[in-house]
């Protein structure tokens, strides 16, 4: 008996080891490792779910979330949509990943004189509800939507394309998108992912920390 309660107080030692490295350890490591500029756009893995499953399956990406850096009052945040649109302080965006982990992609050098507009825009959509249905209309907005659209209103161009869910790999994840819209899958909707945000010509990555 008291060797199997040896080998219990092991396990757990363990496993509370494991889940200090991966909820403190690696989270720190990659803001240690991030020097922030306003206007970076960050992507993350969010802890799984089957909603986050389906947004990173059906893209083809590690990526279920994105948010814009700011800077308020000698701190940083980064704005997102997620609940709502709202301002969550750096630290906690990044521990809020799976593993901590973070992409960072910056705007090239001839379009960083758009950041401020770019910033200011994002501004109109806070408190907007997050959209789980991910429609490209003003009711409700998602993470990767908000950045798009205050883009396009700061400066009338495009960051990334839009692409509808029936090009993408919907299949595996029908019952998950037919209970979120609470009906039929809609193939022909169009929607800018986190992914195809990420793969805009505007952008350029800088950074990769714990990104698996």
């Amino acid at each position: 008996m008291k060797q199997t309660w040896k080998y219990i107080k092991l396990f757990l030692r363990a496993v509370l080891l494991l889940a200090v490295i991966y909820l403190i350890v690696l989270p720190s490591y990659s803001y240690l490792r991030y020097s922030p500029k306003e206007g970076d756009l960050v992507f993350q893995s969010l802890p799984k779910m089957d909603l986050v499953v389906a947004i990173e399956g059906v893209t083809h990406s590690p990526y279920s979330h994105v948010g814009i850096v700011i800077q308020k009052e000698g701190y940083w945040y980064v704005r997102e949509a997620i609940g709502a649109v709202i301002d969550t302080p750096l630290y906690l965006w990044i521990i809020r990943g799976r593993a901590g982990g973070v992409d960072v992609f910056r705007l090239k050098d001839a379009y960083t004189k758009n950041i401020p507009k770019l910033i200011q825009a994002t501004s109109k959509y806070l408190g907007l509800p997050y959209d789980v249905k991910y429609e490209m209309d003003d009711k409700k907005i998602y993470c990767s939507e908000l950045i798009y659209k205050a883009y396009r209103d700061a400066t009338q161009e495009k960051m990334g394309k839009l692409k509808a869910l029936g090009k993408m790999n919907w299949k595996p994840y029908q019952k998950t998108i037919e209970y979120y819209e609470k009906g039929a899958v809609p193939l022909e909707r169009k929607m800018i992912t986190p992914r195809h945000l990420s793969e805009s010509e505007y952008l350029t990555k800088v950074l990769s920390v714990n990104m698996w």
